[in-house]
């Protein structure tokens, strides 16, 4: 039986790599994140459960660089069963009306633009019978959490525009939102929390793909 794929985006550390750990061994991972070390670290516990992965150092703002990363997953495997897209950029908090320019073109390069041209490669790989996972927060709409609330909002309704258009046809397009987890992304939204307060990143990542649409 050939073995499943499951690509994922913002898999370095946080809940990509939770999620990457939790498919292995039952799917082959493609690890896309920026940093080297932590996707090797995220490699090295795969095969200790395993499970084998296939490591791209690589920015999803480059879309160079993810044309190849799809031209290789078609390449190699000619599809895609799963891709889950935890990769997120997460602007400093700030008054709406300080937003700084940079940060929040940097926001709608991450957040939105790199999603949409994702979805353009991915969904091809992901045919009739695959399955994209986006995944929602709930902080959108909070104080000083403009550049990243409103980014984020754009890249879920992106999400379920696709879940719309796919409905009848596939891709299954599910839209899941995690539990508060102690990931870096939250430790600089709320410095000095108490970290121990929060879900296991782990049994978050198994509580999430137990829910996904049959």
């Amino acid at each position: 039986m050939t073995q499943k794929i499951a690509l994922i985006t913002g898999a370095s550390r946080g809940l990509g790599a939770a999620l990457a750990e939790a498919l292995a061994p039952e799917y082959h991972i493609v690890a896309v994140g920026r940093t080297v070390g932590a996707l090797e670290e995220l490699d090295d516990r795969i095969k200790a459960k395993g499970g084998n992965a296939t490591l791209a150092p690589m920015n999803i703002t480059d879309t160079g660089a993810m044309q190849t990363l799809c031209r290789g997953i078609h390449d190699r495997w000619g599809h895609l069963d799963m891709w889950l897209h935890t990769a997120i950029h997460a602007a400093p908090l700030t008054p709406s009306h300080h937003i700084d320019t940079k940060d929040l073109e940097k926001s709608i390069e991450g957040n939105i633009t790199a999603t949409a041209t994702l979805i353009n490669y991915v969904a091809p790989l992901l045919g009739e019978a695959g399955r994209a996972v986006f995944f929602e927060d709930p902080i959108v709409g909070d104080k000083f959490y403009g550049s990243y609330g409103s980014t984020k909002a754009a890249q879920i309704a992106l999400a379920r525009s696709w879940k719309s258009e796919t409905s009848r046809i596939g891709p299954h397009i599910d839209i899941v939102t995690p539990n508060p987890m102690p990931t870096a992304t939250r430790a600089r939204f709320f410095p000095g929390e108490d970290r121990n307060a929060l879900n296991d990143i782990h049994a978050e990542a198994a509580r999430l793909l137990a829910t996904l649409q049959k």
